[in-house]
């Protein structure tokens, strides 16, 4: 399975690039992973734009309106992408001003990470946080059950 997380702005601070390396390198033991820091919404449409007869990427946007889902309904969301999707998985974190609705159609899916507001860069790490325990869930490693 191929996952690319992109976020939407540079990073500012040295301790959430920090979370963001750590995370993606815990990622990596399941999935191939990548990070992307893109300039903005138009250059992230872009990775959806077709390759032969499929998109290139199935785009899943963190969007405060997006289903809400526990971490185990993650998981098996991850499990189902990697059975049934060929092709990579793109999760984007919007702009601090949120997704246009230009966006919000072209995702595959839409997902939230709760009904609170969090920071851009926050996001990030939750959605990181929480791809790398949906594997721990799904390879039975005792992640989840600690936390």
């Amino acid at each position: 399975m191929k996952i690319k997380v992109a976020w939407i702005g540079k990073t500012k601070d040295p301790a959430i690039q920090a979370l963001t390396e750590d995370y993606l390198k815990r990622i990596s033991r399941y999935a191939e992973v990548e990070g992307l820091t893109l300039a903005d919404e138009t250059v992230l449409l872009r990775f959806k734009q077709r390759s032969g007869t499929r998109p290139a990427h199935s785009l899943i946007l963190i969007d405060a309106g997006g289903k809400q889902l526990s971490s185990e309904e993650f998981a098996k969301f991850i499990r189902d992408q990697q059975d049934r999707n060929p092709q990579p998985l793109l999760f984007a974190i919007g702009p601090t001003d949120g997704f246009t609705d230009v966006a919000r159609k072209a995702a595959a899916f839409r997902i939230s990470l709760g009904k609170m507001t969090l920071a851009h860069e926050l996001a990030r790490i939750v959605l990181l946080e929480q791809l790398y325990r949906a594997f721990t869930i799904l390879k039975g490693h005792p992640y989840h059950l600690g936390h």
